[in-house]
Parts: C-alpha cells; structure tokens; sequence
C-alpha cells in the first residue's frame, strides 16, 4: 500500500510518499480502507519532533474515515461497514488498523465525506463548548486561533447554539473575512483582543475564553476576563506554555471579599 511517512524530525521534505506493507490487525483491532483523513495542529507539532520522541518511520494522522476492510470473527463491525476511527499507528495510508473501542459506525444520512469532518475537531469542540465550557447563548466568549481547525469548528458550534457575542482573534486580519463567513461577531488580532473584548462587554469581560495558543496570551486572557469567567487552556500552538501568576488569584480573592 501507499504511505506518506517521514524518518527524522523536520519541515514537510522529511514525508516521503512510498510503498509499506499494509498493517495486520491484533484481537480485537480491525482493517479500515482510508477515504479521508485529516492534517491537525498535533499532525505539524509531531512532524517537527515537538511532542516529544517518536519510533521511526513514522506515519502522521490522528482519525481517519473510511470502510472496514477486515475484522475479526467476533467483531460487531462487518467488512464494507462506513466508519470513522482513531487508528493506532497514524492515518496518512492507503489502509490503517484501529481498535475496535475507537472505531464509530458513520450514520446513514451522512456522506463519509461530512463523517471526515468529525473525529478530532468537532468532537473536541462540542466537549468544549457544552461540557468544559458550558456556554449559554446569552454568554461573550472569546476564540483563539479562530481561522484553525478547533477554532473553526468551536465558531460554528457556538452560533449554531444561538450563542450572542462570539469575539475572534486571527494572527492576521488576512483571514478575517474567512472568520466572519463562519459566523464571527468581532475579529480582531492578538494584539487588542482585550481592549476589543471590553469594549463589546461593557468592560464586564468575556464570560468563556477558549485559549489554545497558551504563552503570553493566557495572561493577557485573565486581563479581559469576566468576574466569575471561565478560561479553558486546551492547547499551546505558540509552542509556549501559558504562565498564570498567583497575584491574579490574590485580586480576584480581594474582589470576592469585597463583593461579600
């Protein structure tokens, strides 16, 4: 079968295009023909080696959609079945193997084009919009890194649940009609995202900050958050970690007292 693998860390000339033996599936894994498949964040991170050691070579790719190509006697998937998984050794291949637990049957009204969409991105979103962030449509709440693949998909998430302001930021203002078509309110840069955000609050701040960039902006983020407010950190694509400051707790706990 055909592969992209790669077999030192380094910009996108270390993936090579090449024939590899297709992957023999263990007890309770099964065979899936990939359709589709996707590029994350995670996907460049790993190809530059900045998530830590790898075992080479190595195939790059978080999920996959496609149709099963074998499964085991006992499975509940059946050859031809339209699936989307999180298979075990990467996804950029002709066929990849996956454990059963990870694999998920696409429903009948979805093309597997559209199931493609939904393995890492919009299921990450939907957790974070509904389960950590708990957003409710009369909420302000802030995206980071609104033009990438989470941010895109929070986006469309927050305004299909009807949410009032959605505050976007973009590293440049080149992609704020791309924002804007996804349902944006405001996009604005990292740079006065906070004087934007207090100023479309009534300097009452953002109720939900969605902060996947970490470094410098998770600091600035508290500076424009709303009392009571919640930041959810679920990522550093500025390959920094984000510093919060035990002072910023201090004034909070001083403002709680005083409000007491």
């Amino acid at each position: 079968m055909k592969a992209i693998i790669q077999y030192h860390f380094g910009d996108a000339d270390v993936l090579s295009f090449t024939e590899t033996k297709v992957p023999e599936i263990k007890e309770n894994e099964v065979l899936i023909k990939t359709a589709y498949t996707s590029v994350n964040y995670a996907d460049i991170k790993k190809r530059r080696g900045a998530k830590g050691s790898s075992n080479f070579p190595l195939v790059l790719g978080l999920d996959v959609a496609g149709t099963i190509e074998e499964a085991g006697d006992n499975s509940s998937f059946s050859v031809g079945d339209r699936v989307i998984a999180f298979p075990t050794g990467g996804s950029y291949a002709e066929f990849v193997n996956a454990s059963e637990q990870l694999v998920f049957k696409i429903p009948d009204e979805l093309t597997v084009e559209q199931a493609a969409t939904m393995p890492t991105v919009s299921i990450l979103s939907y957790i974070l919009l509904h389960e950590i962030g708990q957003v409710k449509k009369m909420d302000t709440i802030v995206i980071h890194s609104a033009a990438g693949g989470v941010g895109s998909m929070l986006l469309q998430l927050a305004k299909l649940l009807g949410v009032e302001k959605v505050i976007a930021t973009v590293g440049s203002m080149q992609k704020e009609e791309y924002v804007e078509s996804l349902g944006a309110d405001v996009v604005c840069t990292y740079d006065t995202f906070i004087e934007e955000v207090l100023n479309h609050s009534n300097d009452l701040g953002a109720n939900v900050i969605f902060d996947s960039v970490a470094g410098e902006i998770t600091s600035k983020s508290l500076d424009c958050l709303a009392l009571y407010g919640t930041l959810v950190q679920f990522g550093n694509s500025s390959g920094k970690a984000g510093i919060i400051k035990t002072r910023m707790f201090i004034v909070a706990v001083e403002i709680l007292k005083g409000l007491a």
